[in-house]
């Protein structure tokens, strides 16, 4: 059976490493072998122990300290030096022979998906055996603009990484039920946001731009229904498991291929 790479991705603060380990979670509790891979070599204080850790071969603090750069010049050569050790990490995931590895992405998504180590990773890894889980943050949702900015940020990163994508409603627990139903009716029924974005309080030029937007998004078909998930409660892990299902084995259950 093949091994199934699961990679988190969304903005900064979104949820990606809580999320993380309650999707590890879940998998234990199911018995479901999975080992945790940290790719952001600036973490601190991680909710899990990862198996696989990019700050064993480095961290900010090293780059800062080598190479004379601050906080943000740090980031960016810490997302270029992964693709360096990637031949290490295949090795280190290729020892632990499990069906799932979980895959921490760096807390500022540009930096992974807009640089061309993130496809050496991925590339390197298996790129036929991976799969990207975005999350939505839910305060940005809230609003048609901020809805339809992160569908764009979405569906770039499907663009440049070219893997099979989940969408997810990450801290789906903060939202009111109003709130909930009105974001996912958004991602279910792409003419709703198109009347909530005229039904607000935008300029004339705001619109024009919304609406043009929505239309390149709607007729590349980047409109999904969202999962909406929390890492408080472990909503959404059964559907994020029936979506790898889905699209890595047909839909055929998991549990009987594996046991």
């Amino acid at each position: 059976m093949q091994q199934v790479l699961i990679y988190l991705i969304g903005t900064a603060g979104s949820g990606k490493t809580f999320l993380t380990k309650t999707l590890s979670d879940w998998f234990d509790f199911k018995e479901i072998d999975n080992v945790i891979v940290n790719l952001d070599p600036g973490a601190e204080n991680l909710p899990y122990r990862p198996e696989i850790d990019i700050r064993d071969f480095f961290t900010l603090e090293d780059i800062m300290l080598n190479y004379g750069v601050g906080p943000n010049g740090a980031q960016i050569i810490a997302a270029d030096l992964i693709s360096t050790k990637i031949d290490e990490i295949k090795d280190e995931v290729d020892y632990y022979d499990v069906p799932f590895v979980i895959i921490d992405t760096p807390g500022q998504m540009e930096l992974f998906t807009l640089r061309q180590s993130s496809n050496i990773v991925i590339d390197s890894l298996g790129k036929d055996r991976s799969i990207m889980i975005y999350l939505f943050d839910p305060v940005v949702a809230k609003t048609p603009s901020g809805f339809l900015s992160l569908l764009f940020m979405c569906s770039s990163a499907v663009f440049k990484l070219n893997i099979p994508q989940i969408q997810v409603l990450a801290k789906s627990d903060i939202l009111s039920d109003e709130e909930l139903d009105m974001i996912l009716g958004w991602s279910e029924d792409p003419e709703k946001i198109y009347e909530s974005l005229y039904s607000s309080a935008f300029s004339g030029l705001q619109k024009n731009l919304g609406s043009e937007l929505f239309y390149m998004l709607k007729d590349l078909g980047l409109f999904r229904p969202l999962v909406p998930v929390s890492a408080t409660t472990n909503l959404g892990m059964e559907d994020i498991y029936d979506g790898i299902q889905e699209i890595f084995y047909g839909g055929e259950d998991l549990e009987k291929i594996l046991y």
